[in-house]
């Protein structure tokens, strides 16, 4: 019998942590992050450089990629931060053309990953909104994603708990890297899901 498997070059922007990076290299796939920041697992694997300069610059990226997945920071983008808007209207205007920019990305498969934000009311509403709770996680972190040419995430493990654990971690520098920080159960249904729709995509 002929082995079916394709392996997928994936790109995880915005990402320093690995985690989604992991979940798809862990399935055999050719994943990277790229971050302004180094990754925290020291991984060979992680480009760390602008992300726009790196999209606009093919040469660097290497291979075509054939799914990316954009993290872009949600400090001047959620809503959480509402009461500070009036003060930073350039600052959002600047990360909403950053997302603009990665919607708009020649890539057939993308994917935009951010908490409730304004994106939903200057750009478009997301196609679907997650919690950790529906995939593993016993916590409460409403997300939204923004879907090129994917399905909607199914589900995996719904579990009880469902307490805003990161929303109450104690004040600190590294109180941000935290919050952004991808749940595992979450990466692991991207990478496993994602995958397989993209590879059935391919051969149809």
């Amino acid at each position: 019998m002929t082995n079916s498997f394709r392996e997928l070059n994936v790109l995880v922007g915005c990402e320093f942590s690995g985690v989604v990076r992991e979940a798809f290299r862990k399935l055999g796939h050719n994943a990277w992050s790229c971050d302004l920041l180094p990754s925290e697992d020291n991984s060979e694997f992680h480009i760390q450089h602008d992300l726009k300069e790196l999209i606009y610059n093919h040469e660097m990226l290497g291979p075509h990629f054939d799914l990316m997945i954009f993290h872009p920071p949600c400090t001047h983008l959620a809503v959480s931060g509402a009461r500070w808007f009036k003060d930073k209207q350039q600052e959002q205007q600047e990360a909403l053309e950053f997302v603009r920019f990665l919607l708009d990305t020649d890539c057939k498969y993308i994917a935009l990953e951010n908490p409730v934000s304004i994106i939903s009311s200057h750009i478009r509403k997301p196609d679907q909104y997650i919690q950790p709770w529906q995939f593993g996680h016993g916590e409460t972190k409403k997300t939204g994603l923004w879907l090129k040419n994917l399905p909607k995430l199914v589900p995996t493990n719904i579990v009880e708990g469902r307490e805003p654990v990161v929303w109450k971690a104690s004040p600190g520098p590294d109180r941000w890297k935290l919050r952004s920080r991808t749940y595992q159960g979450i990466a692991d249904a991207m990478a496993e899901q994602w995958s397989k729709y993209i590879l059935n995509d391919s051969r149809s």
